[in-house]
């Protein structure tokens, strides 16, 4: 998979059991998600199939705020998310690099709180695909 800005990584085990290890990690760092997006559920809702796919919302104010206020319209990219789904018969783990969030607003993709976001973030991905 090949997305710009999005770093995916294959995961070892089911749907269930990586989402539920994303879960703990976040919860580990006291990151209790702020949402919790089951897109496969709204899709059988309305008579759609779909692969189980959920996205975890969760952020922190002092790194994001900082960056808003810098680049307002990374309102729409923040806060932080985890993307968990299955396809092809592998459960992927994915994130946007928030680096690329920042450029994409047209701000400094070196600002030194997304060093420790994109660390955080790979952390999280890290002990979710194990």
């Amino acid at each position: 998979m090949n997305v710009p800005g999005l770093v995916t990584r294959q995961a070892c085990g089911s749907f269930a059991e990586v989402l539920g290890r994303a879960e703990a990690a976040l919860a580990a760092r006291g990151l209790a998600p702020l949402a919790r997006i089951d897109h496969a559920s709204a899709a059988a809702e309305v008579g759609l199939p779909l692969a189980p796919l959920t996205l975890l919302i969760f952020g922190n104010p002092r790194a994001g705020t900082p960056l808003m206020q810098a680049q307002p319209s990374l309102g729409i990219d923040l806060p932080l998310k985890l993307l968990v789904w299955k396809a092809e018969g592998a459960v992927w783990i994915g994130y946007n690099d928030p680096a690329w969030l920042v450029e994409r607003h047209g701000g400094d993709g070196t600002a030194p709180m997304l060093a420790t976001m994109r660390s955080l973030l790979a952390a999280l991905a890290s002990e979710a695909a194990a």
